[in-house]
């Protein structure tokens, strides 16, 4: 009787030992997982054009912003994933001459620029110089005939709106409008900007229908591009050809740290504006993007819609900047504040997690 007690003991030894072992894994494995959850804690966050960054490197805007009362909005930090801010129904509605960024991106595409570089010469046809005396759009003036570099339509088509230069442009690149248009819905389609219809290359046509979160989409895209980048900041210049200086429709680049990016007025898109600015945090420079479509009430002139765009603008911009404590809960009763990005929800709750 005594030798099976001697194996139970040695079976007892041999569970007490695998026991030890498993427990000595798992606390192995515990500790490692935090520590690289300190490290990647202390790591610097990724500059804001560098792409994407998980939802724990987020630094995120506040959950209350100053929506405006009309239209929709959205504000983000680029490339910050569970930043997106959006206010209104996500509806396509018209963006006026907001259009013309999707326009540079695709012409830029098909024909890269390099830092200073002007690009190869484009000849100015009959048809830009006709629409140059249409007195009932933004035009720029052009002559038949006239050689101007690929830069320099991008900065006639983006600085002063000129919608001659942006049909000008599309022609140029895909032999007509209605080809670049393909161009452009095939760009916007990659972005998977789902409701976003492009039907001209300048804005003009109202049936060129977009959304806030869309069109943050393709300024997140834009702005990566330093050719754009650095035209859709200029806030005055001269082109060789060309009578007077150009000055930028944009007035939000008076503010400090606003990089761009286009404004857009139309009567059936009321007042639009895309933009961009700089603005640091601690040590670190991030890229706030923002845009609000349909600012204006009915009864207002063209000059009033743009004027309410630029105010919602700044005030949202205002707001964005300012310093805050991360993650604040957003108000119990609603509000005009909402997220309507399918993920941010579940991006709230494992911040809360995060913080206790």
């Amino acid at each position: 009787m005594d030798e099976p007690r001697a194996v139970s003991s040695r079976s007892r030894d041999r569970r007490y030992a695998a026991v030890t072992l498993l427990l000595c894994l798992i606390v192995s494995a515990v500790l490692a997982a935090g520590g690289r959850l300190v490290r990647t804690g202390a790591q610097e966050e990724p500059p804001p054009l560098s792409g994407s960054t998980p939802a724990s490197a987020a630094a995120a805007l506040p959950w209350t912003l100053p929506w405006p009362s009309t239209g929709q909005a959205a504000v983000e930090i680029a490339g910050r994933a569970g930043s997106l801010r959006v206010h209104g129904e996500q509806r396509p509605v018209p963006i006026a001459s907001v259009t013309k960024v999707m326009t540079a991106l695709v012409v830029l595409r098909h024909h890269p620029l390099g830092g200073n570089d002007t690009g190869p010469p484009i000849r100015v046809d009959r048809q830009a110089a006709i629409e140059a005396e249409n007195r009932d759009e933004s035009t720029v003036p052009v002559t038949e005939g006239q050689i101007l570099t690929e830069r320099q339509l991008l900065e006639l088509m983006l600085i002063p709106s000129g919608n001659n230069a942006a049909r000008l442009l599309a022609r140029w690149d895909a032999g007509s409008e209605q080809a670049f248009v393909r161009e452009m819905n095939a760009a916007a389609a990659r972005l998977g900007m789902t409701n976003t219809t492009y039907t001209g290359a300048s804005g003009y046509e109202p049936t060129t229908v977009s959304t806030a979160v869309d069109q943050l989409k393709l300024a997140g895209q834009a702005m990566k591009n330093r050719v754009l980048r650095d035209i859709v900041a200029t806030v005055r210049t001269t082109v060789p050809g060309v009578p007077g200086e150009i000055v930028n429709s944009n007035k939000l680049l008076e503010l400090p740290g606003v990089v761009g990016i286009k404004t857009g007025t139309s009567t059936p898109a009321g007042g639009a504006l895309l933009w961009a600015v700089r603005s640091a945090s601690g040590a670190r420079d991030r890229l706030i993007l923002g845009v609000v479509l349909g600012q204006g009430d009915p009864g207002d002139t063209l000059e009033e819609k743009k004027e309410a765009a630029f105010a919602a603008s700044r005030e949202l911009i205002a707001a964005a900047r300012r310093p805050r404590v991360p993650l604040e809960r957003p108000p119990a009763t609603g509000g005009g504040d909402a997220t309507v990005t399918p993920g941010i929800p579940g991006r709230r709750r494992s911040a809360r997690r995060r913080r206790r």
